[in-house]
């Protein structure tokens, strides 16, 4: 096996380290809105976004004066790219069924698919307003119809974005907030004097925001960890570097710690990359972004065959992964491990992020070993019943559970099965002992 790093970014060492900094940020300011509620939000609003309006939450009336602001235009391409997000969404909430079988005579086993009942969807919106990340939350809760949806955002340039405010009102969300980063999430999962707590958050964010919904998790669900953007090429000669660099630095754009890679086979395909992007890098107007992203997260991997390709991607486990080979198929057969796959160099990232239907809220940090993005189903929990609609099956089932809670030495729990079988099959069980293996036939 053969495989080269022709660039690579931080170490393992470092980025550990910068977590490690994260992790203790946030624990100290989720203490203190848990303490202090609306005073310690408004005091980091006022610290970070230099923000504090006489109430974070917007008025119907705010609301409709910033959508008006919009031009026909925008406001129509919001509403085609919520369209295809609840089309693909209600798409996925119809394969979902409620069930309910009869597993033995007289025994009836069922689930139910319920709505998490309050949810809190982060919007970033800092650095760029992101319009896409409302459809993505708000509307796809709106699909499984959770019945309270409240959504934040910080302000973009010291304001409300009417863009942001007007994809989370045609989302659906019942109440919108102007606020952002760890006192978003800590009033949306703690509550504040004037912010009910969720049962959930969800939505990507930075570093900081990703870490705040992880330190809360428990106390509150989460969708998944979603930090900051993370994009993977993987390309052969069937496509050209302008492409691969391209797709590279417009995932790196969003933040300054967005790993973007290329894994090739083809080492001629790697070095005129490399070209390329320092190409772009002169001419993109977020270069200063992107090159900060690129030198310190940017990696370039070359492999001998597809194979290793395949197990280096499965390693990662990037959140993007736009695939651009002569057996794309193959890749999308083949790769366990990822958020979401873009295939053939028609396909990209940006499209899903913004418009084609799929969610683009997504594992990072190799979630995507262990998890999928945000869908529909992440808004619904699958929750069992059963009953017992005959005397037969109560003494039965009875008897079987009364011996098994014996070999396990829970005598409280075999008596309520022994109830059942006295009760219902006419058999005396001593206290203490298992029912007899023949009872239901006697």
């Amino acid at each position: 096996m053969a495989i080269e790093y022709l660039k690579s970014g931080k170490s393992d060492a470092e980025r550990a380290d910068d977590d490690a900094k994260t992790r203790a940020a946030v624990e100290a300011t989720l203490a203190d809105i848990e303490k202090n509620g609306d005073a310690a939000v408004r005091k980091l609003s006022e610290k970070f976004d230099n923000y504090s309006p006489e109430n974070f939450r917007l008025s119907l009336e705010e609301i409709e004066a910033l959508i008006a602001q919009l031009t026909p235009r925008e406001l129509e391409d919001i509403k085609f790219a919520q369209e295809q997000v609840r089309n693909f969404a209600q798409a996925q909430r119809d394969s979902m069924l409620d069930i309910e079988v009869e597993t033995m005579p007289g025994v009836i086993l069922g689930h139910k698919n319920i709505p998490v009942q309050s949810v809190g969807c982060y919007v970033p919106g800092g650095k760029f307003p992101m319009v896409a990340s409302a459809h993505m939350s708000v509307a796809t809760a709106s699909v499984a119809k959770v019945p309270r949806i409240i959504a934040c955002t910080p302000p973009f340039q010291g304001k409300p974005n009417p863009a942001v405010i007007a994809a989370m009102h045609l989302g659906g969300a019942h109440e919108i907030y102007v606020m952002g980063g760890i006192q978003a999430i800590g009033a949306m999962a703690l509550g504040t004097e004037t912010i009910d707590p969720v049962h959930m958050l969800v939505g990507p964010g930075n570093a900081f925001v990703a870490e705040a919904k992880r330190q809360l998790f428990g106390r509150v669900g989460i969708d998944l960890f979603a930090g900051p953007t993370e994009t993977m090429v993987i390309a052969d000669e069937t496509v050209d570097a302008e492409m691969c660099a391209t797709d590279l630095l417009g995932q790196a754009e969003h933040g300054y710690n967005s790993p973007a890679v290329l894994l090739t086979n083809s080492r001629k395909l790697a070095d005129e990359t490399l070209a390329e992007i320092e190409r772009i890098l002169k001419i993109l107007p977020t270069a200063e972004t992107a090159r900060t992203s690129w030198e310190d997260y940017g990696e370039v991997i070359l492999c001998d065959t597809y194979n290793e390709m395949l197990e280096v991607a499965d390693d990662i486990a990037s959140e993007h992964v736009q695939v651009m080979t002569d057996r794309d198929d193959w890749f999308l057969d083949k790769m366990t491990c990822y958020g979401a796959l873009f295939l053939g160099p028609r396909t990209n990232v940006a499209n899903g992020d913004k418009v084609i239907g799929t969610n683009h809220t997504l594992p990072t940090k190799k979630a995507g070993r262990y998890t999928g993005g945000l869908w529909v189903g992440k808004f619904l929990k699958t929750h069992s019943y059963q009953k017992v609609t005959s005397d037969e099956a109560a003494a039965e089932i009875g008897a079987y559970g009364s011996r098994l809670c014996i070999l396990e030495g829970f005598v409280g729990h075999a008596e309520q099965c022994n109830l059942r079988v006295r009760r219902y099959g006419g058999i005396n069980v001593p206290y203490g002992e298992g029912a007899p293996a023949k009872q239901a036939a006697e």
